[in-house]
């Protein structure tokens, strides 16, 4: 038993650390995709993408998400992209924050005429 019982807390916290990685995930991916709903609305300011996805980030992200960034890089004038990218916490020492970084993208509403 004494043997054994090393190797269950290795496999306990290995995966409650991948539950974080994906919870933070989850969370930038949701910052993500409400930034891309703000922003592809008809005539959406310049900037109004990235100030829902950093919003969304203040509401929801709490400690799950550190050193939390968003950019609007690859947006054109008919297609929008946001791009959400942090750290997932680390419960193993000497471990710093996994990398998680999760983009969505969609095409801009615009007025067109046939």
């Amino acid at each position: 038993m004494a043997i054994v019982f090393p190797f269950v807390i290795l496999v306990t916290v290995a995966v409650v650390q991948a539950a974080m990685w994906f919870f933070a995930r989850n969370i930038a991916l949701t910052a993500a995709r409400e930034g891309v709903a703000a922003a592809r609305t008809y005539q959406a300011p310049e900037g109004a993408g990235a100030a829902r996805a950093r919003e969304t980030l203040g509401r929801i992200a709490g400690d799950s998400l550190g050193q939390a960034s968003v950019s609007t890089s690859g947006s054109s004038a008919t297609e929008v992209r946001v791009t959400v990218t942090g750290q997932a916490p680390s419960l193993i020492p000497g471990l710093s924050g996994l990398s998680v970084s999760q983009s969505a993208g969609a095409p801009r509403e615009r007025w067109t005429t046939p």
